[in-house]
């Protein structure tokens, strides 16, 4: 190969390709990646699925009905920069300890997200990552539409839901939170509103706390004081609260508008997305729905009919702005997307 000519004039050198690519591309995150599939590629196998636990120090428990973090789960975790996640490799090349996490902020659990098929903060951008791009660009495109046209604050909310149980819409809501959080203007306050069956903390890897309920039953709660703040750079979370038999009539009441709008006030940045309960199975969905700018109704694609779309819209009516998102698609290999260009398919 010749050698690159010299540069006239006492220019400056723009660096190799390689060079130059190593600014654009993490390629320590492929390094990473291969390194983590060939510690789980020597392992014997006699061993029962030890690979999750191979090289991480102190990964917590897996989730229920899981004995080990699957291949994939792990090798997304390997593959966040040590920086950015907070347990180390097991490896003696790995000395660099993850930075301790303040004491006013929650640590999110990275490899319950995993083995749960989430968007884990920091990791290389998959099929999934590009998909929830592609939603959360639409909802902040409506955002912005929707506050040319009404100085209120409400357009900075946003409402994910479903029809019926089991469709999807924490998932969702969890991993369209983690998108947006990433964006760089914005804050991002994800508040489980689902309360007869709240998963939001307990798909992070937290425990339940003061929350939305409590904070609209007792007048005297500042609800900033109870926003808890992650170690995902930009997003808080509101627990529910307590259980309530009256949680539909506490949600219509005046007091709650008025913690929305404290909520909103105190960062102009924040985008608040609440999970909310299934139109078809809990009342509060509808109630929630003449609070917020837009809503986000989760339809998973091998379940729910056509006339429960119908249904759940006409519940949720209250808010003008519906948008439909299609969960659990299967992945077809010639129809391309993002699972052929990053190597999987995706789910959202």
């Amino acid at each position: 190969m010749s050698e690159t000519p010299a540069p006239r004039d006492g220019a400056p050198r723009d660096g190799s390709l390689i060079e130059r690519a190593a600014q654009i591309y993490d390629f320590d995150a492929q390094f990473r990646v291969r390194r983590a599939a060939s510690l789980l590629s020597t392992r014997t196998a006699s061993e029962p699925q030890p690979e999750a636990h191979s090289f991480l120090d102190d990964a917590p428990p897996p989730p229920p009905g899981a004995e080990t973090l699957s291949r994939e789960a792990a090798l997304t975790l390997a593959a966040i920069p040590l920086e950015l996640r907070d347990f180390g490799m097991s490896d003696e090349d790995d000395e660099a300890a993850a930075s301790p996490v303040p004491s006013d902020v929650i640590a999110i659990d990275r490899a319950l997200l995993a083995a749960k098929g989430m968007l884990v903060p920091g990791a290389p951008v998959g099929a999934l990552a590009e998909e929830f791009r592609l939603v959360k660009r639409q909802l902040l495109l409506n955002a912005r539409s929707i506050a040319m046209g009404t100085p209120e604050r409400r357009a900075r909310t946003i409402l994910v839901g479903s029809g019926k149980p089991g469709e999807g819409k924490t998932f969702c809501a969890i991993n369209l939170a983690i998108s947006l959080a990433a964006e760089r203007d914005v804050e991002v306050l994800l508040v489980d509103a689902d309360f007869a069956k709240p998963d939001v903390m307990a798909s992070l890897g937290l425990s339940d706390s003061t929350g939305l309920l409590d904070i609209i039953d007792d007048p005297a709660l500042d609800p900033e004081a109870f926003v808890l703040k992650t170690d995902v750079p930009q997003l808080s979370l509101l627990p529910s609260g307590a259980r309530s038999h009256a949680d539909t009539e506490l949600l219509a009441s005046a007091r709650t508008a008025e913690v929305l709008d404290r909520l909103l006030a105190a960062d102009p940045r924040r985008i608040i997305v609440f999970d909310s309960p299934p139109a078809l199975a809990a009342s509060p969905a509808s109630v929630l729905a003449l609070l917020v700018a837009q809503v986000m109704l989760v339809v998973r694609a091998d379940r729910t009919t056509e006339g429960d779309v119908r249904e759940a819209v006409g519940l949720l009516d209250g808010c003008e702005h519906i948008s439909l998102v299609l969960n659990a698609v299967s992945y077809e290999p010639h129809r391309g997307r993002f699972g052929s260009y990053y190597g999987q398919g995706g789910r959202g």
